[in-house]
């Protein structure tokens, strides 16, 4: 028994176009190619198979027996290699694939949504994991190369991990009506008798931060130790005590009874966007890179802009 060749997928279109058409003049149309063109491949076809393709009945092609058995089988496959060309034009565009983000819970919560929402409206055939967790879980996943995009804080650098680092303006923020809504802007000198909520101690952000405390031989009145900003926001909000916070997180309590002003001296909050080094990134994870760092621009220090 002579092997038979493993048909071609143009050969295959081919003769769907004809199926459709009744004719090799329409169907060359269709596929926009020549009548000879479709009459080669369809005689390979032929070959290949080892039976007859057509009948001729009253001046158009007719689908054979053995054609008709195999025509749900060869939709199909059609179908799903115009899929994958569709798809593929589509990732060229940018207009689809799958992006992992792994983020601090507080960006999850509070800036990212927005930014992720616009992204993702005239791209819907885009997918996300969106993944918050501490900064040392974020820095395991980039090294290993479980997520395509990472934003985190604390970050001093890895062989395996490429950064960009951005820092963001933060504010004291206090709930609606409160004394320090009467101010500009706010020093630790005015926050003498205010309980304070704050990042562990541990953190970078608040060893600079009571390093302002201790320049203008202020006490800062630890009052609530939290890990995240947006969990400071809620305090505040509660009426718990005052806080000095990412203006991207104070941003998204305007309108739920938190007020705020520029905190001086500044004490900007520094971020890492970060990937894997040795992982090429999809153009749409690249396109998203673009746009996360895009949407920070209003926020930035004066010392990244």
């Amino acid at each position: 028994m002579r092997n038979r060749k493993t048909p071609r997928i143009r050969q295959l279109e081919a003769l769907m176009a004809v199926i459709r058409n009744g004719s090799m003049t329409a169907a060359a149309a269709d596929l926009g190619i020549t009548q000879p063109a479709i009459s080669r491949l369809l005689s390979d076809l032929g070959k290949g198979f080892d039976f007859q393709l057509f009948d001729k009945r009253d001046g158009q092609l007719v689908p054979s027996q053995e054609v008709r058995l195999l025509e749900p089988d060869i939709r199909r496959v059609v179908d799903l290699m115009q899929q994958i060309s569709d798809v593929s034009a589509n990732i060229t565009k940018r207009k689809a694939g799958h992006i992992r983000i792994a983020c601090l819970p507080g960006f999850a919560t509070s800036h990212l949504p927005k930014v992720v929402a616009a992204f993702l409206r005239d791209r819907p055939d885009v997918s996300m994991t969106i993944e918050p967790d501490r900064p040392e879980r974020i820095l395991e996943w980039m090294i290993t190369e479980q997520y395509d995009f990472g934003i985190t804080d604390g970050f001093v650098g890895h062989p395996a991990v490429d950064s960009t680092d951005v820092k963001v303006r933060t504010v004291c923020i206090f709930p609606r009506g409160h004394e320090l809504e009467k101010l500009e802007k706010i020093s630790p000198r005015d926050l003498t008798n205010e309980s304070i909520i704050h990042t562990r101690q541990d953190s970078e952000f608040f060893q600079d931060l009571a390093r302002r405390f201790q320049d203008d031989q202020i006490v800062l009145r630890s009052h609530v130790e939290v890990r995240q900003f947006t969990a400071a926001c809620e305090l505040v909000c509660h009426g718990v005590g005052v806080s000095i916070v990412s203006e991207l997180d104070a941003d998204k309590y305007i309108g739920r009874g938190l007020r705020f002003r520029p905190f001086c001296p500044c004490v900007p909050h520094s971020i890492s966007l970060v990937r894997p080094i040795h992982k090429n990134p999809s153009l749409i994870t690249l396109e998203f890179m673009e746009h996360f760092q895009r949407s920070l621009r209003p926020y930035l220090h004066a010392s990244t802009t």
